[in-house]
């Protein structure tokens, strides 16, 4: 079965409200969906988002790299994954988003040819997973509005975004655990947005004020690995990394320094499942847990992350709640949201059926 043609199509996608973070507000999102066809009667899809903000991709060097993508993959079999993923990795530089998109409907494609839900494929018995909720960065009181919101929706653990003004962050936070009490798990995601200082010194004064919280996220800039080192030594709370891990070698690095207590894996900077396989196996190796997260994506991309979670054990906190900021799925098929659960299909593949026109 031979990869005959690569199809894209770009969607516009409105938000039921701003996403809000340290780095940027988004009020609608654009994903470029790709459809990998073959000269069987088999189609892969996947997705890619473009954030230029984290990854420079945008919706332009997406288009033009999964072009290029097509062009050194066209002809080649997909009984021979390793083969095709090797080339789509080395055929271009950078150009993780659109590497993403192609890698997943490679995927999608093998797990269909085997006929085997990908989860399957990639070694996963459990089907279902449960997402955090991300509260974004807002006045205090829209935020504790929301995420009272979000915990009467049925959802236990919460990713606050803050960033910015490092007074207002521990009001804010402190505020939070108040009114959800000491049974919901609260995440802290700054986007790179404190200083160093400001990272130490927050963490210190939410352990003064015995604020409960389960991880702080990237509290520094991305390429900052002795500063993100220099908070985690200085504080007792666990320190993940976002923004400063991009690829298997970025891990190796971040791991070797004793710069991160944690690794948040995302399909758009690492350039899709087979690299994301490769940083969970540096992290475990290391005795470090993962995470998935994704971008602003539509359903089709994350249900990738997703057959990706729960199919790895080191991966075990699951960040996978943008398509619910959607108001509308460009595809049918693929996973389903049943509250704060995720559930996967049980079809072959990915499961995603079509998009739609």
């Amino acid at each position: 079965m031979k990869i005959a043609d690569i199809k894209i199509k770009i969607v516009t996608i409105p938000l039921l409200t701003p996403f809000k973070t340290a780095l940027r507000t988004v009020t609608e999102i654009e994903n470029i969906l790709v459809t990998v066809v073959t000269d069987s009667n088999l189609t892969g899809f996947g997705g890619a988002a473009p954030t230029a903000v984290i990854t420079g991709d945008t919706v332009g060097s997406i288009i033009a790299g999964i072009e290029h993508i097509r062009s050194h993959i066209v002809g080649m079999e997909i009984e021979q994954p390793e083969a095709v993923l090797q080339r789509l990795n080395r055929c271009l530089v950078g150009n993780t988003s659109a590497k993403a998109a192609v890698d997943m409907a490679i995927y999608d494609l093998t797990a269909k040819a085997l006929d085997v839900p990908l989860y399957r494929l990639l070694g996963g018995m459990v089907n279902t997973l449960e997402t955090d909720m991300t509260i974004s960065l807002d006045t205090l009181d829209k935020m504790v509005a929301e995420s009272k919101a979000k915990i009467d929706a049925g959802f236990n653990i919460l990713k606050i975004k803050v960033g910015g003004s490092p007074d207002l962050d521990i009001e804010r936070l402190q505020t939070i655990r108040e009114m959800v009490g000491p049974d919901v798990k609260i995440r802290i995601d700054a986007n790179q947005g404190w200083s160093v200082k400001e990272a130490v010194s927050i963490g210190k004064e939410l352990q003064k004020r015995a604020i409960d919280i389960e991880l702080m996220e990237q509290p520094v800039l991305a390429r900052d690995y002795d500063g993100l080192k220099t908070v985690r030594d200085s504080l007792d709370l666990p320190v993940v990394a976002d923004e400063s891990i991009f690829s298997p070698r970025d891990a190796f690095k971040l791991l070797s320094m004793g710069a991160a207590d944690g690794l948040n894996i995302k399909l758009m900077k690492c350039g899709g499942i087979y690299n994301a396989l490769k940083i969970v196996a540096v992290a475990e190796a290391a005795g470090i847990p993962c995470m998935i997260g994704s971008m602003m994506e539509s359903h089709v991309s994350v249900a990738a992350a997703a057959h990706l979670a729960v199919s790895q054990t080191n991966i075990c906190r699951y960040d996978l709640d943008a398509p619910l900021f959607c108001s509308s799925n460009p595809g049918s098929g693929g996973i389903s949201y049943q509250g704060a659960r995720i559930c996967l299909s049980d079809q072959p593949g990915l499961g995603i059926n079509s998009f739609i026109e």
